[in-house]
């Protein structure tokens, strides 16, 4: 499995058209794209400006099928207006423990 962190801050006064924009890629990813395992996406409590996306792919055939569908590029076009140019850090790296819902017994 393939795990993809984003950090990102967006910029305020576009925070409703990135949350719109983020919620139809984060949506569309989990429910068009079989290889998405899981799609997170998270708001910083202190800096509401600040996003922490959790995705984890089967493989990275699925992670490159995802940066090639249509609603990704829908969603650079956004995130190209609504993040602060240069915050946008993305880390690749192999999921090694996961602990899917339901398996505490």
């Amino acid at each position: 499995m393939i795990a993809l962190i984003v950090s990102l801050h967006v910029v305020p006064e576009r925070l409703d058209d990135f949350t719109a924009a983020i919620a139809t890629n984060a949506e569309r990813t989990f429910t068009d794209e079989p290889g998405c395992l899981s799609f997170d996406v998270t708001q910083d409590l202190a800096d509401p400006h600040h996003f922490v996306f959790y995705e984890l792919y089967a493989d990275e055939a699925a992670v490159a099928a995802h940066r090639a569908a249509p609603h990704f590029a829908q969603w650079r076009e956004a995130a190209d207006r609504c993040v602060l140019p240069g915050s946008q850090v993305n880390t690749v790296s192999t999921m090694r423990f996961h602990h899917p819902e339901g398996a505490r017994t």
